[in-house]
């Protein structure tokens, strides 16, 4: 855009300087209103060209001929790459050999490209490295988050050496009591032995003071005195006090046996440009929805569904396999995992894999070329649902071993990048427990998660600040608390949610607005949801076992 007229910066008059100009001299190059273009245009020079002013700069303005001083170059040597005027070709000045083409043509071609670069710059390179601007606002945002979660890890170990320090100073107390006891008991025994001699003198004493005091000639001729057992001393017994030997404290080797921190590194991930492409379409709701197609998956308590494309979707239950049909409903694969344990969630990344987690071994898995990974495996923590973003991220919603805290989880690849677990209050943002919390990205970068156990769909935006929670919608028919299980969203930001209790779907607005419910479809007991590239959105019916494919948009 001309930075000399704008909507925001009205051109004025050159020439009177405070009325609005509605034209242009575009030899002059002139701001001109009505009133002056007549003194304008009154000295006799003749190559004024007044247009409208959105018109401004329209008149190319030729070099002039460096040959022929009053001529201006209108071509261009092709050749040599530099502009001749028309007497430089009659003249045969230049080379008569070479090629000419008129400036203008260059010109246009020039101007068509400029616009092309201002298009691509505007569109498609300046979004992107906004796009990545903003992931780098969104780490530092969690920096705080993490770093806490960090600390608090460190804290764990602090308190469980804490535990292990007293449990072991407790037993050595215990056993100096029962050394105290042990050492009481010698000398105790000693001690009665020494009674025991000094009872049989204090015997001995009052016999001889008998005899002594006695006037019977044959009693005392015929008494014999027993001293040698007292002539010699019982042996003293020397029990030694057991002495605490501290053992010297080696600070590295005590700080190796806490943990240690693993160092700050950086890498550089290459990134690769992709086009986006701006859906501009407007899909209006449909009066009524209506059913496409009803997939029967054989799946026991169907629990997920996720798109591979629009031929073809994943689905998962609770049994020890996930199942590939095509949209007519053909089985054309099935995957056994790998723990042999049912899939929690299942989704499907950029690259075609398939993801699922696994609650008993707390972990992650991906699925591609027939080979099984872990990709995260969780300490503290088990894996509920699953949702790869349009970055190619991985969010995964979960809950800790004791089951008092949720959180969501940003990876990029094994890498957290984001933890979303409090609002701006420190409350926390999900229920605390094991319960179903599916999830999905809208086109607005917004996180958005169904908490079954509290009742209510949980959006925050990319940040992690929650926007909003909606908590269901009355209606006369609809009888049961609402409690959301399956979560996805459409190309129009709206987002869709399942009503297992009352079989039905709930549709909203981008900011949380009840539009309507998907409610005549006979759905029975509505689960895990998604939606295709054109917005038919698969159900899976847990009880059932079947996928219902509906549109509802026009």
């Amino acid at each position: 855009m001309d930075p000399d007229y704008s909507a925001q910066d009205v051109a004025r008059c050159d020439i009177c300087k405070s009325a609005i100009a509605q034209s242009y001299c575009d030899f002059c190059h002139v701001n001109l209103c009505q009133p002056c273009i007549g003194a304008h245009i009154s000295d006799e020079y003749d190559k004024h060209k007044i247009v409208p002013i959105l018109q401004r700069k329209s008149t190319m303005i030729y070099p002039k001929c460096k040959t022929h001083q009053n001529k201006t170059c209108e071509y261009q040597c092709k050749d040599c790459n530099i502009p001749v005027c028309s007497d430089c070709i009659v003249a045969k000045q230049h080379n008569k050999e070479h090629e000419f083409i008129k400036l203008e043509e260059v010109f246009n071609a020039k101007k068509k490209h400029i616009r092309r670069v201002t298009e691509d710059l505007e569109k498609q390179f300046l979004p992107a490295y906004e796009d990545i601007a903003n992931d780098l606002k969104l780490q530092i945002a969690s920096l705080d988050g993490e770093y806490k979660k960090l600390s608090t890890e460190m804290s764990r170990q602090r308190e469980e050496i804490y535990r292990e320090v007293d449990n072991a100073f407790n037993q050595m107390e215990k056993e100096i009591r029962e050394i105290k006891v042990k050492h009481k008991s010698i000398l105790q025994k000693h001690l009665d032995e020494i009674k025991q001699l000094q009872s049989s003198m204090l015997q001995t004493l009052y016999a001889l003071n008998e005899v002594e005091e006695s006037n019977e000639v044959s009693a005392t001729i015929n008494y014999s005195c027993k001293t040698e057992e007292f002539s010699k001393l019982p042996p003293k017994v020397n029990v030694s006090i057991p002495k605490f030997i501290p053992k010297q404290i080696n600070r590295e080797e005590f700080c190796s046996l806490i943990g240690k921190l693993s160092p700050l590194s950086t890498t550089l991930e290459e990134r690769f440009f992709t086009v986006k492409k701006a859906n501009t379409s407007v899909k209006e709701l449909l009066d009524e929805p209506e059913v496409i197609n009803t997939i029967k998956t054989g799946h026991e308590y169907l629990r997920s569904v996720t798109c591979l494309n629009e031929d073809q979707i994943w689905t998962s239950g609770q049994t020890d396999d996930m199942k590939r049909f095509n949209i007519q409903g053909v089985l054309q694969k099935t995957i056994q995992t790998k723990s042999g344990e049912f899939p929690w969630d299942i989704a499907e990344d950029t690259t075609g894999a398939l993801l699922y987690c696994n609650l008993v071994t707390s972990t992650v898995y991906k699925v591609k070329n027939e080979q099984t990974e872990k990709i995260i495996t969780l300490q503290g923590w088990k894996p509920l649902n699953l949702c790869v973003t349009s970055s190619g991220d991985l969010l995964v919603t979960m809950f800790n071993d004791d089951r008092t805290q949720s959180e969501v989880v940003r990876y990029s690849g094994s890498s957290i990048k984001q933890t979303i677990q409090f609002d701006d209050e420190g409350q926390h943002l999900y229920s605390g427990n094991g319960y179903i919390k599916y999830i999905s990205e809208n086109r607005n970068l917004d996180i958005c998660v169904a908490d079954m156990r509290a009742g209510a769909v949980v959006v925050v935006n990319q940040a992690g600040k929650l926007r909003f929670r909606y908590t269901g919608h009355s209606s006369p028919t609809k009888n049961k608390p609402f409690k959301p299980y399956g979560i996805t969203t459409d190309s129009q930001g709206r987002i869709l949610t399942a009503d297992m209790d009352n079989h039905c779907i709930h549709i909203l607005d981008t900011d949380g607005q009840f539009l309507r419910y998907i409610d005549n479809c006979g759905l029975s007991y509505p689960h895990g949801l998604c939606v295709d590239s054109n917005d038919s959105l698969f159900v899976c019916e847990y009880s059932k076992g079947s996928v219902m494919k509906i549109r509802y948009s026009k």
